[in-house]
């Protein structure tokens, strides 16, 4: 499922460690830190969500994680960590498992996913299609890129998050870091990683939340953890550059919920997500 190897891989590896058993690691390399704050460096959701994908295909009779829904019980620790995989049901068409990510037998991150198969092309003919369009962005010259938008140094002085991805996003939803928030929680634009690796299944578990919360476009710009994360993969990616697309419908009490979707370079939807998040709050120096 994964072409050239990067670093990207090497942060969500699972290794076997007995039955149903992985050693993993949250990496710094893909950690986030808030400047000034005393929040601590957190490794991004959806980087998590992959690294148990990993362990979770290890033994699926099916390719692709079809349906995953995550819950984000504790910020990760960036320190060796052990997935635990139990299969529910391994049918011919589906097959589902639960997974924990844990760390000293605190469970962290609780994921149920089913798997099954995708289409890598276009429908067959004959076969029930219908979707919307692709969202409308700038030439990916005209974006901004994104390098610097978060802290992107970990705690040993390693880059982080901002340093291994490449985030274009359309000028439109970039008001907010000129002090000048859209008033519109969206944010829309391309993404890859900085090492080239193609887009994959793994890929597309950190794309659907990889772009900053929507709802800095309404000035909240702080730390937004995600609680609860689902994502569907709809088809097998084409090569290049993925475009996403999140926005949100409400936002109160404060949380907000965000909905997201990815499609690839060929002009087709390949997931999309909801989450529900709690509203970030400035970090003071």
């Amino acid at each position: 499922m994964t072409g050239k190897h990067s670093v990207f891989d090497e942060a969500t590896a699972a290794r076997p460690a007995g039955t149903g058993r992985y050693q993993v690691h949250p990496d710094v390399r893909f950690a986030m830190v808030v400047p000034g704050g005393s929040t601590p460096a957190a490794v991004n959701g959806g980087v998590m969500v992959a690294t148990v994908l990993r362990a979770v295909l290890d033994t699926s009779p099916h390719p692709y994680p079809v349906a995953t829904s995550a819950h984000f019980l504790r910020v990760p620790r960036l320190e060796p960590a052990e997935v635990e995989v139990t299969w529910l049901k391994q049918g011919g068409t589906a097959a589902t498992a639960r997974a924990a990510l844990v760390q000293e037998g605190r469970p962290v991150l609780d994921v149920t996913v089913t798997t099954g198969n995708l289409p890598a092309g276009p429908a067959a003919n004959g076969e029930l299609s219908w979707t919307g369009e692709p969202p409308h962005l700038p030439p990916i010259e005209e974006c901004v890129d994104l390098g610097p938008w978060r802290g992107t140094v970990g705690p040993d002085g390693t880059a982080g998050y901002a340093a291994q991805v490449d985030m274009r996003l359309d000028p439109a939803t970039t008001g907010w870091r000129r002090g000048q928030p859209s008033g519109i929680p969206e944010m829309r634009g391309y993404f890859a990683l900085r090492d080239e690796r193609e887009p994959d299944a793994y890929l597309l578990a950190l794309a659907v939340d990889a772009l900053p919360p929507v709802v800095f476009g309404l000035g909240a710009a702080g730390w937004a953890p995600t609680v609860e994360l689902t994502w569907h993969m709809r088809a097998v990616p084409a090569g290049g550059p993925l475009r996403v697309a999140s926005r949100c419908r409400h936002v109160s009490g404060g949380w907000f919920d965000e909905e997201s979707e990815v499609w690839d370079a060929a002009g087709r939807l390949v997931a999309q997500s909801r989450q529900i998040a709690r509203v970030g709050r400035r970090a003071r120096g």
